[in-house]
């Protein structure tokens, strides 16, 4: 892992802590009603391992202006009914109600504050260097009157902000569970991973895919990389396969402003590193709301392709098979038509018979295997969505840094 402290490091019973967490839920539009509530179940391990400290949660929901920016005193209910323990909504931030709240709590008492985006620095220093977050006023006045710092927001690493990455200075930072965890499987995926390594790639998101793929591949980490899903059809396309005008403009409009520099990031992909990549080697598209298998020599195609096709899926089969390492992130196919969720599962299936090391991104991917109650399946199924793909791809993650910055700085002046 990563030169990070985790609550292995230190004894903090009774000792007051910052836990910045990351609980940024769908809410129902109209009654606020949680639509999904995994990212509270999350953070339940590292709630737990605090059970005997004075507990300050500090999270957000949404941003201003938007229908879902809300308070938090609904995340408190909540985490409430699934710690099996009360948790206290304190409606301040920073101020002379939360600053007195946490004075006067008591050993094992949990509160949650208000939504820390409603505080202006918050949003303001998104872009701020670690000196200027340390001196911003939410850290100055929330670090005199707390112990250490936990972060279990993984979701939201890949961010900057006080609460975020403001704390390395002022106080000893430690990774949460979640945190903990996610660094350790990231870090193996893109560092160390048990070979041979396969990076399948799916989904929408082409120019994240790209980025990710000659990540892995300019450091000689993938040995296979498996473009799938729309991220497939543009290999394709760079291939020089025409997948058809509908299926082009579809990633053009996608892509938007980046489409270019995503294309050549895939023409260089094939270029240098071709005898690395297994392309699809047959799809299926949508006709009449009927499913047909095509192979690449029936190209361009006139209607949507959304699916890879069983000739791609028994090629990739053995790959995964003699596997040591599988990263997945990305869906291979438009899997909620029923039709077309074929390629997807699959992949699942293999990935979950796998005896390699496995580990599925976040966003869709993550989603699936949750929904089908695989997580037990997989080595690590991940929460980050963005900041998983943030990591992947190997830009900077302000959060693992000012981890890493408050480890050099206290690791060998703990008082815990």
């Amino acid at each position: 892992m990563k030169s990070v402290l985790t609550l292995d490091d230190a004894r903090l019973s009774g000792r007051t802590v910052l836990v910045r967490v990351d609980i940024n839920s769908p809410l129902h539009p109209e009654t606020k009603v949680f639509l999904d509530d995994s990212r509270l179940r999350a953070i339940l391990p590292t709630l737990r391992r605090l059970a005997d400290s004075k507990v300050v949660l500090l999270a957000h929901q949404s941003r201003p202006g938007k229908s879902d920016f809300t308070d938090m005193s609904a995340h408190a209910d909540q985490l409430s009914r699934l710690l099996g323990r009360h948790i206290t909504f304190v409606p301040d931030v920073c101020g002379d109600i939360a600053i007195e709240a946490i004075q006067t709590m008591e050993q094992g008492e949990m509160i949650l504050l208000d939504n820390v985006r409603g505080w202006s620095e918050e949003n303001d220093l998104k872009k701020a260097g670690i000196d200027e977050l340390n001196e911003s006023v939410i850290v100055q006045k929330l670090s005199t009157v707390a112990d250490a710092y936990v972060n279990d927001a993984f979701a939201a690493a890949h961010r900057n902000s006080p609460t975020l990455s403001g704390f390395s200075k002022s106080l000893p930072c430690f990774a949460g569970v979640l945190m903990a965890a996610e660094i350790d499987a990231l870090t193996t995926a893109i560092d160390n991973p048990p070979k041979p390594y396969v990076a399948i790639l799916g989904g929408a998101k082409c120019d994240d895919s790209l980025r990710i793929a000659l990540n892995l591949l300019n450091r000689s980490v993938a040995d296979t990389v498996v473009p799938v899903g729309v991220v497939g059809n543009l290999m394709l396309w760079a291939d020089g396969h025409m997948i058809g005008e509908g299926n082009e403009a579809f990633i053009r409009n996608s892509l938007g402003d980046t489409f270019e520099s995503t294309f050549q990031d895939a023409s260089l992909c094939i270029e240098k590193y071709r005898d690395k990549l297994l392309l699809p080697v047959d799809l299926a598209i949508e006709i009449d709301d009927r499913r047909v298998a095509i192979s690449l020599e029936e190209l361009p195609a006139h209607e949507p392709i959304y699916d890879i096709g069983i000739a791609t899926l028994q090629a990739l089969y053995p790959v995964i098979r003699n596997a040591g390492c599988v990263l997945w992130n990305g869906p291979a196919s438009y899997f909620e038509k029923e039709n077309f969720a074929f390629g997807t599962i699959e992949i699942l299936n293999m990935i979950c018979e796998s005896d390699a090391f496995t580990i599925v991104g976040g966003g869709h991917t993550s989603a699936l295997v949750s929904q089908r109650n695989l997580v037990d399946r997989v080595d690590h199924n991940s929460t980050g969505g963005g900041a998983c793909l943030t990591m992947l791809a190997g830009d900077p993650m302000p959060v693992i840094e000012s981890l890493m910055a408050s480890s050099e700085l206290f690791r060998d002046n703990l008082q815990f």
